[in-house]
């Protein structure tokens, strides 16, 4: 399964368990080859995803049409899926906001460490409201958002939609939505959704 010596394996499963991230090794089909420790402790939860007869689901069946197709395509490799691979909004039951990203594990310096050879992705996902705090200067200068587009841009990855930041912010749904139709207009995207996998590509454990 991994070409790694013993040692070599106990080691890199020991810094898989040391992210904050969940994080899960799979192949082409979804079955899971590793998870971390932060990765089972999501699995055991059962809120946005879990391990149904050894693959890899999630709760929402968007999501799981999404993440098969992935996981299938990254084992064609970079070509097919991209080197920073793609990021995924999730959302539990409750609420709560996760942004997942997907990374092929098939590129030549990732296959010549010997890493893995089951294995064709990586998934690591993250709550929201812990991974944005570390990326508002980056985004912001990407974008040259102004001070209140980037409160607006992290509040919609946190808290939710236009009602849900317009009630947090205690302003009109209608200032909101212009805040986010000039972000729709400096970052290229069009739907809340996109702005989400926007933040999240900000906060991948392997960028940069």
């Amino acid at each position: 399964m991994f070409e790694f010596k013993a040692a070599e394996l106990a080691t890199f499963v020991d810094t898989l368990d040391g992210l904050g991230a969940g994080m899960y090794l799979v192949d082409p089909g979804g079955r899971l080859i590793h998870a971390n420790t932060a990765g089972n402790a999501i699995l055991d939860a059962r809120d946005i995803l879990s391990s149904v007869g050894g693959r890899l689901v999630a709760s929402d069946p968007q999501v799981d049409r999404t993440l098969r197709d992935v996981f299938a395509t990254a084992g064609q490799g970079d070509a097919a899926l991209g080197i920073r691979g793609i990021a995924l909004p999730l959302t539990g039951r409750e609420g709560d906001r996760y942004v997942a990203h997907a990374l092929p594990l098939t590129s030549g310096a990732r296959r010549r460490a010997g890493i893995v050879y089951t294995a064709t992705a990586a998934l690591f996902v993250r709550k929201a409201s812990l991974a944005v705090a570390s990326i508002p200067g980056a985004i912001g200068s990407a974008f040259k958002l102004t001070p209140t587009e980037l409160r607006v841009l992290l509040a919609i990855v946190e808290v939710g939609g236009v009602p849900e930041v317009a009630m947090a912010f205690g302003v009109a749904d209608s200032t909101v939505r212009t805040h986010v139709s000039r972000l729709f207009e400096k970052t290229g995207t069009a739907r809340q959704a996109d702005l989400v996998k926007l933040v999240a590509g900000y906060t991948t454990p392997l960028a940069g």
